[in-house]
């Protein structure tokens, strides 16, 4: 006789949810195990596996970036930074600071310390981006055999080969009221010139010879005309790094883009308000009695793009003009600062004067083969 199943079917049911429910547990918790192990391995084949071209490309012009600004860097630490064992003027007997150190203190009590610390920022930089490349497997950029522009003659500045030229600049000013506009440069706008004689004509930013230092006046404006040199730097170097982000495929050399372009953010920042106090009461006006170039007071006049207390970039257009205006860096889009854009910028700025043709074809094509990075996924 056959016998029947007299368990109830609820508890039939429940027992087979229960089953199926752990199964299924188990199945999903495996399933997350695997996905884990999976992510942690493809996060280490990012960290360690193989380069595209085209992040190669945008790491080698970094780094070859950092070392153009540790070079031009390591000039204005060496006059016009903290130089260990002295003191500033007013602490005499010790031995005095330099007049354009005075000066740079003029700007801000900190100046030289400031610029000390920007000046070993870019150096680890430029050696963190080569150390980088080699570890990824790449080969580090070298431009030794391009140093060989001439150095200063004035005490402190160490007599070895160069590769920028801080005697015949052209500063571009236009940073100055970009930054205080609310339209955007990646709209195709075009900003005045705040010191028009500083971007068009030739003005040395550090001391030739200590004869430079002797003159109050002298030695205020060619600290005013490094503090304005110091900010164009700078924001070229925050937009460029934004720009080519947007071009890299690995996301750990993202990550090293983003980290290094928020340093070169914060570098900026410090020099918008070093250079407005340039252009301001009680340093302001003051003429160079050599050159005749003046700083004048901008507070003198009312022009809101000129305003000298502003650090923090004005709200501006972005994206797209019915979006609300936001505070940004800018620019940040395609043909603005890119890479052969910044080495055009650079050029016009007077930093390589003296230097090889092959040095500039060089840059160039380092330059274009980075703005010739895709994306890839």
């Amino acid at each position: 006789m056959k016998q029947e199943n007299t368990t109830p079917i609820g508890n039939n049911r429940r027992s087979f949810l229960r089953g199926t429910l752990a199964a299924g547990s188990a199945v999903a918790g495996a399933s997350a195990l695997s996905s884990k192990n999976l992510l942690a391995q493809r996060r280490t084949e990012f960290g360690a596996g193989q380069l595209t071209s085209g992040d190669v490309a945008i790491l080698k012009f970094l780094a070859a970036a950092e070392l153009i600004e540790a070079d031009l860097w390591q000039q204005y630490a060496e006059l016009g930074g903290l130089t260990p064992g002295q003191e500033p003027v007013e602490t005499a007997p010790f031995t005095p600071m330099n007049g354009y150190q005075a000066a740079f203190m003029n700007l801000d009590p900190d100046g030289p310390q400031y610029i000390s610390s920007n000046n070993l920022d870019e150096q680890s930089h430029a050696q963190f981006l080569n150390a980088y490349l080699v570890m990824r497997g790449q080969t580090p950029v070298n431009f030794d055999q391009f140093r060989t522009l001439p150095s200063s003659q004035a005490t402190g500045a160490q007599q070895i080969g160069r590769l920028t030229n801080l005697m015949q600049l052209s500063v571009d000013t236009s940073w100055f009221t970009r930054y205080r506009s609310s339209t955007n440069p990646d709209s195709g706008i075009t900003y005045a010139q705040a010191l028009p004689a500083l971007a068009s004509g030739v003005f040395q930013a550090i001391p030739r010879t200590d004869a430079d230092c002797a003159s109050e006046d002298r030695a205020q404006a060619l600290a005013n005309t490094a503090a304005f040199h110091f900010a164009f730097i700078e924001q070229g170097g925050l937009s460029l790094y934004a720009t080519l982000a947007q071009q890299v495929s690995d996301t750990q050399v993202l990550r090293v883009l983003l980290s290094i372009g928020g340093d070169e953010i914060a570098h900026f920042l410090e020099w918008v308000d070093f250079a407005g106090n340039g252009v301001q009461s009680p340093v302001a006006p003051v003429t160079d009695p050599v050159t005749g170039l003046t700083f004048p007071n901008f507070d003198a006049t009312v022009n809101s793009l000129l305003q000298t207390n502003l650090i923090f970039p004005v709200p501006c257009e972005f994206i797209n003009a019915s979006l609300p205006l936001v505070s940004i860096i800018r620019p940040t889009g395609q043909g603005q600062i890119n890479a052969v854009n910044f080495v055009n910028a650079l050029t016009e700025d007077g930093l390589f004067i003296g230097q090889s043709q092959s040095f500039l074809q060089l840059l160039l094509e380092m330059a274009f083969a980075a703005d010739e990075a895709v994306r890839g996924f």
